[in-house]
């Protein structure tokens, strides 16, 4: 990797930190109780990185573009850390059934979610 790469790289993710920022304040306002900003969060990001990897694997995007899309984008868009500390949150709030749903939940859905993506994405 060059440095102009890196540079694209970390501009994506960047973009994608301000767009998940953004979305979590739409969202979050609206639905107290649940971190349902960062379940879709998570879950949309799994989805678009199934499809820009999928497409880079089937040869319809340079990997440059996966890097910047991918790694940059997507990697600052999605947030693993911020659904595990909402869900010891939410364990330690005294709601155990809700840290189940929201910490497994995200995992399976933002799976499938993912290999959905990577399904669409290799068939571009």
């Amino acid at each position: 990797m060059n440095p102009l790469e890196l540079l694209v790289v970390a501009v994506g993710g960047g973009i994608g930190a301000a767009l998940r920022f953004l979305l979590d304040g739409v969202v979050k306002p609206r639905v107290p109780g649940f971190p349902v900003a960062t379940l879709l969060i998570n879950v949309s990001g799994s989805l678009v990185l199934g499809i820009v990897t999928g497409a880079g694997q089937a040869g319809a995007l340079p990997l440059p573009v996966v890097a910047v899309l991918g790694t940059g984008m997507m990697g600052g868009y999605t947030t693993f850390s911020t659904a595990s500390v909402e869900t010891v949150q939410l364990l330690r709030s005294g709601k155990p059934r809700l840290a189940v749903l929201n910490g497994l939940g995200m995992l399976v859905v933002s799976v499938g979610a993912a290999a959905l993506g990577l399904l669409i994405g290799r068939n571009t």
